[in-house]
């Protein structure tokens, strides 16, 4: 073969592999390579620096690692080739080993290293990183700093840090590092920093920049502007294509415009996006997230025809948005029967849906698939997510041990484990946390102020709580939202400060809605205030007046006072509304099955053992001292018999899957009681008993937070 033919060859054989790479066609690229092997192809760096590539785009990270190893003298190329293969690949740990044996790492190293670890959420590493290619005093580049404030994520200061440096350096005329500040300033809540990048871009601006500044207004609940900024791109002829269309749709979410999203939705099917799976995640999140129904979410899913790994996932979180919670882990199941390999956010969707059904078993699975998968075992978005599942589970001793062995923390991370100790009472560690959070120079959220305030509120630690309520302001600069409001109406509330309490739900820059005016009415029901009591049920009812709950707590309240006319009168209230009481129903796990009991219940098996297991109990514990509430059995003193009314407290939903819990497990095992209404106070002081009599640890999450009964005693220290 002369030199000629050799060059047309070569230049052939060049042109044949980029395209497979290109195409990913393995089956052809392979054929190449049996070539090369057999050396009917001269050996070179340059082609098997692209055999890497085609490997490792592939998926196929051993092979490609195997091409890497038969190069006699790879060059920088070679390391970053197998180097990125490895960070797309997931696995920065191997990355790692590869970069430190670089003779001489070039900028397109540490970037790659940098994005992996951005990628996968590692903030710390990718900071080390950056600091250190600093010192070696190579260029860096706008997609080093763009990598690095990705990495930084909610670390604001550093995030400040990087935008100084993108200025000094002259990176700031570069579109994606200001695409990148948008992106992220958003997401840290300062959306006047994103605005003035935005507007300082001039004409750098892509269309990523107006993608990204569209979503942030979203984020921020600013759908006008988002609006307007879509209308302006369509009058500057500006490319729509599926990121800007997803990106309005976030926009019309964040407002809760249903109508606006109906509109649109015509509008994407005349433009020819109504099978494009990005565009139909946002759409998913429209219908879900707006009472939209989640017939509308399922619609829109069977319309597409090749549904992506991320339309899956917003599927999954769609049931979870609608209650569907079974099946939202069904939808999860599917994807995987599907072909496709659950991420981390698949992960973290179908976690929430499993704490939200309260299944200790299921939640266990999910954990233990998610440990053996593809995924970093401490991906942080899904240990987070575990966290706050172990704590709704009831198992708060896993959730920290979860917690402690996490190499690192964000934000979310202790929000969720803030919030578990607050749902569970234990308010001093809760506290504890929160000082160690800020010790550490983590910023707190508005989601951590929402727990720590919730903490003091089960707990009565009032002074403490209006100090963190003006910590927000004064010292991190965050406006308190109606949630915090209803947090501190909610801590007065508890401790008798009704007044207090009062002239806050008045005067607070908020409509207090149903949550503010019945958390008033629930401590006027602890601590007796009828007339205040009667105010604030008024105000529940005229804000909803099919929500069955003011009229009960009120009707208890006058039944205990013996006032038996104002009951039948707002019984009467309640049947010419069309308002029904809502059924107390209470359920275990056992086995892996779930058994579910209403009050006065006979459906269940063994029901009869059930009532049985009541009648030897109630004359035990009467005998340690036990006296029935009989204020909550809600029968008239007309002359009924003391017995009939101490047996209708008996059939309380909850009393029932605690007996059941009882008989059905071992001895010693702790029995975990989801109910859908508060627990009643007859029940909670006849289940302290209970446990202490059984030596069971007995655990009820009712609709407001977790109560664990051990020895005689409850995690709430009876203040609920």
């Amino acid at each position: 073969m002369n030199q000629q033919t050799l060059g047309e060859s070569l230049q052939h054989f060049r042109h044949i592999l980029k395209t497979c790479i290109a195409q990913k066609n393995l089956f052809t690229g392979k054929s190449l390579h049996t070539l090369y092997i057999k050396s009917l192809i001269p050996q070179s760096t340059y082609f098997s620096n692209h055999f890497i590539l085609l490997y490792s785009k592939c998926g196929l990270l051993t092979t490609a690692r195997k091409a890497f190893e038969a190069i006699l003298e790879p060059n920088v190329f070679s390391f970053n080739a197998i180097l990125n293969a490895y960070a797309k690949g997931g696995q920065p740990h191997l990355a790692l080993q590869l970069f430190d044996n670089i003779p001489e790492p070039d900028i397109v190293s540490y970037n790659t290293l940098i994005s992996a670890y951005a990628d996968l959420g590692y903030t710390l590493p990718a900071i080390r990183l950056f600091l250190e290619l600093k010192d070696t005093g190579l260029a860096m580049d706008g997609f080093t700093l763009s990598a690095a404030i990705t990495a930084a994520n909610d670390n604001l200061d550093f995030i400040t840090q990087l935008h100084s440096l993108s200025i000094s350096a002259g990176f700031n005329s570069y579109a994606s590092v200001n695409n990148t500040l948008i992106t992220y300033y958003s997401k840290n809540g300062l959306l006047d920093y994103a605005q003035a990048i935005f507007a300082s871009m001039g004409e750098i601006k892509d269309e990523v920049s107006w993608n990204s500044m569209i979503v942030a207004y979203g984020q921020h609940r600013e759908g006008t502007k988002a609006l307007a900024l879509y209308k302006e791109m369509e009058f500057r002829d500006l490319n729509l294509d599926m990121f800007t269309l997803a990106s309005v749709l976030t926009a019309l979410t964040s407002m809760e415009d249903l109508r606006g999203g109906l509109q649109f939705h015509a509008q994407l099917i005349k433009m020819g996006f109504q099978e494009n799976p990005h565009v139909g995640s946002g759409l998913i999140d429209l219908y879900s997230k707006c009472s939209g129904g989640i017939s509308d979410c399922e619609q829109v899913f069977q319309e597409i025809p090749y549904p992506d790994l991320v339309l899956w996932n917003t599927m999954i979180s769609g049931y979870s948005q609608a209650e569907f919670y079974e099946e939202a882990v069904a939808c999860f199941r599917q994807m995987q029967f599907a072909g496709h390999q659950p991420d981390d956010c698949s992960f973290v969707c179908v976690i929430s849906a499993s704490s939200n059904l309260s299944s200790p078993s299921q939640g266990k699975q999910i954990h233990s698939l998610a440990i053996k998968s593809s995924i970093p075992s401490n991906r942080i978005s899904v240990n987070n997510a575990l966290i706050a599942m172990y704590s709704k589970c009831g198992n708060l001793q896993d959730a920290r041990l979860l917690f402690d062995r996490m190499l690192e923390h964000n934000a979310v991370t202790l929000n969720s484990m803030i919030a578990g100790y607050a749902q569970h009472g234990n308010g001093a560690e809760a506290l504890l946390l929160f000082a160690w959070m800020l010790e550490g120079n983590m910023t707190p959220t508005n989601i951590t102020f929402i727990s720590v305030l919730s903490s003091c509120a089960h707990t009565g630690k009032v002074e403490e709580g209006k100090k963190y309520f003006g910590l927000m302001t004064d010292k991190f600069g965050i406006k308190p939202e109606a949630e915090h409001y209803i947090c501190m109406i909610d801590l007065m509330g508890r401790a008798g400060k009704l007044e207090e309490a009062e002239r806050l739900i008045e005067t607070m820059p908020y409509n207090p809605g149903t949550i503010g005016w019945g958390s008033l009415l629930r401590s006027c029901r602890t601590h007796g205030n009828i007339e205040l009591a009667t105010k604030a049920a008024n105000q529940c009812v005229q804000l909803d007046p099919s929500n069955a709950a003011p009229y009960v707590m009120l009707a208890h309240m006058n039944a205990c006072l013996g006032r038996w006319e104002e009951v039948a009168s707002i019984r009467k209230k309640m049947r010419d509304n069309g308002v029904r009481k809502q059924v107390g129903c209470s359920w275990i796990e056992v086995d892996k099955r779930i058994h579910v009991f209403v009050a006065e219940d006979s459906s269940h098996p063994m029901m009869k053992l059930v009532y049985k297991f009541w009648e030897e109990m109630s004359k035990k514990m009467k005998q340690e001292g036990y006296t029935p509430d009989l204020r909550w059995a809600l029968i008239r003193d007309d002359g009924t018999r003391q017995e009939e009314k101490e047996r209708s407290l008996w059939h309380h939903s909850e009393k029932l899957a605690v007996a059941f819990g009882l008989l059905s497990t071992k001895d010693g095992k702790p029995i975990l009681i989801i109910k859908n209404l508060r627990i009643c106070g007859d029940c909670h002081n006849a289940i302290k008993l209970l446990s202490r009599m059984t030596g069971r640890v007995i655990t009820v999450r009712d609709c407001h937070r977790f109560h664990c009964f051990k020895g005689g005693a409850c995690s709430c220290g009876d203040y609920w």
